[in-house]
């Protein structure tokens, strides 16, 4: 899967940002992913899908095998990832941000 640039021909919201992307905007598109902005390409940490926070890319332990330019956003913090009932907080904030992944 790679992230194809692309001049939106229709206005999106971006996956990293959740800020809207307008018509003749500049986006990067992966097909069955969605769009993002060029600036949200270039983040080197994760937002926390639970918390919204940073994931800790710099302190995960999947590093050195991590390309955070072509991962999902569906990475949890360490301090998410000890809570109790993380499951159910990871789905509830899936559903959330990702409505349409339970179409």
């Amino acid at each position: 899967m790679s992230w194809r640039k692309i001049p939106m021909k229709f206005p999106g919201t971006c996956i990293v940002c959740n800020e809207k992307i307008e018509i003749n905007e500049i986006g990067l598109w992966a097909k069955g992913l969605g769009v993002k902005h060029e600036k949200c390409a270039e983040i080197n940490e994760l937002q926390c899908i639970v918390c919204g926070g940073p994931a800790g890319c710099s302190q995960c332990e999947f590093q050195d095998i991590c390309d955070i330019a072509n991962v999902s956003q569906f990475c949890v913090c360490k301090k998410c990832s000890e809570q109790k009932d993380i499951f159910n907080l990871y789905q509830k904030a899936t559903n959330k941000k990702f409505p349409i992944i339970n179409s």
